[in-house]
């Protein structure tokens, strides 16, 4: 009973503290702007654990141990792609967009696209609906991988646990806007750090150690310690579609991309990308040797996962519980799981809000909406995204990672061709930005189903094809943007110097 009590006590203590960072920035809000961009004044480390905490969804614990108990050392390529997301999108995004913002005023990326292509209705409601469509996606992921936690340390229902999530994210969100979203991610990436660092070598130490877990792996298939797989997931050809996915396509979400509008200086990208890939990096190897760990622990019969569909997204869990068996630790890591998931939750929920309420609401339908009925609906919006995704949510797929990869590509093939041919080609035009951002939208969406259902379409198997799906995709949409903006009316001249477009980072 003590031991319930201290597990409830952590928990609530952890919960509490994100409601009160949601009372505290409450107060810093005075429009909307500081509301969506925290008024334009995040300072380095603030920014550079924001985009760790963003990036670090619930695939970060979850997913990345969950894919090396069920593929091994082929998978690592993950927690490479992963962080160089972080250095992609500031570098080729970040330093453009926020000199550009300085002077424009952006609050979303929706603002961006409207200006360089001259769109301020059809690609700017093109785009935000996209956003809202990819991030509603990834979001289920994300409630999946808090409910999984719950329902471990508390043994409940998973309805239960999902609506115990939704509060708390909900709540802190929604009243604290991006002040709060950023001064808790930089709560919860300490807590995912340290955790992190401490946890996994106590269990892989309890695995047998890092030579033991290794050889175990080779005696059951010498495909888990070799570079990449001979065919299939993770083969060659597959790993090169994966790295674009991750690098490109995370860095392009609209959850992630608007932080840099954020940030209080430009000088803080220099050191930015490099700071991040090591914190993140570190982490995350180590979060995938536990995967590997688990899997020696499950064949070796120290414990069973629970016979679900996503028994692998469990194995961080049980490790824990096994090789730290005094169980008021186990609240303390479960935290550090919680933290990581929120972290991405509640970025994504904000995103949301601004999409719709600042580029639907304000931009399109009503764009004499005055400031306090726009930061209303922000609001509101983020609490109705996270109560239909906590009723996606309740039947999860098999695994967690699949589901975020699904999401990752729509936003690849969606965002990517659009942003880097507006920042980066003068030839780009409105017409080429649409064609190519309804082509990726639909043909990423129909392509994702086929193959997660593994359907045979004109006698391909989308479950067997050689490349990440969204490769496909990605590729439709390059095409459409060059085909269709060599054909149509260019930009004018003074839009692209004002959006400095041209073959440069920066001319400052």
């Amino acid at each position: 009973m003590a031991a319930d009590l201290i597990t409830i006590s952590v928990v609530s203590l952890y919960f509490l503290g994100m409601l009160a960072i949601g009372a505290w920035a409450s107060k810093k809000i005075k429009n909307t702007e500081d509301y969506l961009v925290a008024g334009r004044s995040l300072g380095f480390w603030v920014f550079i654990l924001l985009m760790i905490g963003t990036v670090a969804s619930g695939m970060s614990l979850l997913g990345v141990s969950g894919l090396g108990f069920k593929a091994g050392w082929p998978t690592i390529w993950e927690q490479i792609f992963v962080p160089l997301s972080i250095g992609f999108c500031i570098i080729f995004f970040g330093v453009k967009l926020h000199n550009v913002a300085k002077t424009a005023g952006y609050v979303t990326v929706q603002d961006y696209l409207a200006q360089r292509y001259e769109s301020p209705v059809a690609l700017r409601s093109l785009s935000a609906v996209a956003g809202i469509i990819v991030s509603l996606i990834y979001l289920v992921g994300q409630y999946t991988a808090i409910a999984i936690v719950l329902m471990w340390l508390f043994q409940i229902p998973l309805w239960l646990a999902l609506v115990i999530a939704t509060l708390v994210t909900t709540i802190y969100t929604a009243i604290g806007g991006l002040y709060a979203v950023a001064w808790a991610s930089l709560i919860q990436s300490v807590i995912l750090i340290i955790g992190v660092v401490i946890m996994a070598p106590v269990i892989i130490f309890y695995a047998g150690g890092f030579t033991h877990v290794n050889e175990f792996l080779s005696n059951v298939n010498p495909n888990l310690v070799m570079p990449w797989m001979p065919s299939g997931a993770f083969a060659p050809a597959y790993l090169v579609s994966f790295a674009v996915l991750l690098m490109v396509g995370l860095s392009c979400a609209p959850h992630v991309i608007n932080n840099v509008l954020a940030i209080k200086d430009v000088k803080y990208f220099k050191w930015a990308p490099l700071i991040a890939f090591i914190i993140y990096t570190i982490a995350m190897f180590l979060l995938k040797f536990t995967g590997f760990a688990g899997a020696v622990m499950v064949k070796e019969g120290v414990f069973t996962l629970p016979n679900v569909p996503n028994a692998g997204d469990f194995v961080i869990l049980y490790g824990i519980q096994y090789a730290m068996p005094i169980m008021a630790l186990w609240a303390v890591f479960a935290v550090i799981v919680l933290a990581a998931v929120m972290s991405t939750t509640d970025r994504l929920m904000l995103t949301i809000g601004a999409m719709f309420s600042w580029d639907i609401y304000k931009k399109v339908l009503k764009p004499d909406a005055d400031d306090k009925t726009v930061l209303l609906l922000s609001k509101i919006v983020v609490v109705l995204s996270a109560l239909g995704t906590m009723l996606l949510a309740i039947n999860p797929p098999e695994m967690l990672a699949i589901l975020i990869w699904m999401g990752i590509g729509v936003m690849l093939s969606t965002f990517a061709v659009p942003l880097l041919a507006g920042l980066y080609w003068r030839g780009a035009t409105r017409e080429g930005a649409l064609t190519a951002m309804t082509l990726g939208l639909v043909s990423s969406l129909t392509f994702g189903m086929l193959n997660y259902i593994k359907a045979t379409v004109l006698g391909i198997n989308f479950g067997t094809i050689p490349l990440h799906f969204s490769a496909y995709s990605f590729i439709i949409a390059i095409l459409a943007m060059v085909i269709v903006s060599l054909l149509t009316k260019k930009t004018s001249e003074k839009v692209l110097d004002d959006t400095q477009t041209g073959w440069y980072i920066s001319k400052l």
